[in-house]
């Protein structure tokens, strides 16, 4: 994996209170139990821990979204396949997106040891963005997942991106086809969460 390209934004937790609304909740994965409706209200900003990712005692719920002591965390401003949605692989074989998601971002938490700043809470739900170490370098766990085609930029029920700087790392990652771009039938989760949310109003 390919991570010379990818770079930390030092003023992606100052961007996070300005953007973090009911929105991102709204582009929690279809099938996660503790995903926030677009009706929810907005998150309350308080004083959070930061945290290690544990290896052990972790539930992943989506490629997004995991559960620890008791807790459930979402990566603030990402998008993963949702589970039950399929794409073909190079194989020709159907598969899963959701458990795609699942099983890359399992790896990389195993491999990268990320630690985590916890945002924001939206119902049972805590928004929190992870900084992994990749080597040397000490890189964006969200920007990771997003360039390298294993998830992407969430987006608010009008499409517009909750992040600016993941959304470009998404353009990225689908001209290269990294990925799950490189599938010819990509179950692209944001569009699908906008269609679902606008037929339900």
């Amino acid at each position: 994996m390919d991570l010379r390209h990818l770079g930390v934004s030092r003023g992606l937790v100052l961007c996070v209170l300005a953007l973090i609304a009911p929105s991102s909740a709204a582009a929690q994965q279809a099938g996660s139990s503790s995903g926030a409706s677009p009706a929810s209200p907005a998150p309350k900003i308080a004083p959070l821990p930061v945290f290690d990712i544990s290896s052990a005692g972790i539930e992943f719920q989506t490629g997004d979204t995991w559960s620890q002591n008791g807790r459930t965390f979402r990566l603030y401003g990402v998008q993963s396949c949702i589970r039950g949605t399929t794409f073909t692989n190079a194989a020709g074989i159907k598969r899963d997106c959701g458990e795609v998601s699942i099983a890359y971002f399992a790896a990389l938490i195993k491999d990268a040891k990320p630690r985590c700043t916890a945002l924001a809470q939206s119902g049972p739900v805590t928004f929190a963005v992870c900084a992994a170490h990749i080597g040397a370098q000490t890189l964006d766990l969200g920007t990771i997942l997003i360039t390298q085609g294993f998830a992407f930029a969430a987006t608010d029920p009008n499409g517009r991106p909750v992040n600016f700087q993941y959304a470009v790392a998404e353009g990225e990652a689908q001209k290269n086809q990294r990925g799950l771009w490189a599938s010819p039938d990509l179950p692209y989760p944001s569009a699908i969460l906008r269609n679902a949310y606008q037929k339900a109003h």
